[in-house]
């Protein structure tokens, strides 16, 4: 299992409420392939750097999450389709090192 992060735009006219349960259903992917979610932050609307289809604000959610490559890139493949996602990017973080 590796650790991921994802954090996804949707579409402000959604709800903010709505977002994380929203998230949860889709992170049932996950779960089905072995793998855990640590945290779902939802970070609330803000604005965006740039227009992103011709929308200036996103509503910003961020998960961290433990699974397999293949869950990932399934996950990332239905959060595509949804058209209330305007963008997603799931990373994998470095690892801090103590010495």
């Amino acid at each position: 299992m590796r650790h991921y992060e994802l954090m996804v735009l949707v579409d402000p006219e959604v709800d903010e409420r709505t977002v994380e349960p929203t998230l949860g259903k889709y992170m049932e992917v996950v779960k089905k392939d072995g793998g855990s979610v640590e945290s779902v932050d939802v970070w609330g609307r803000r604005r965006l750097a740039y227009e992103i289809q011709k929308k200036t604000e996103a509503v910003y959610a961020v998960v961290n999450f433990h699974s397999t490559p293949d869950a990932a890139a399934e996950l990332d493949r239905l959060l595509r389709l949804n058209e209330t996602i305007m963008r997603t990017k799931i990373t994998r973080p470095e690892e801090q090192k103590i010495d």
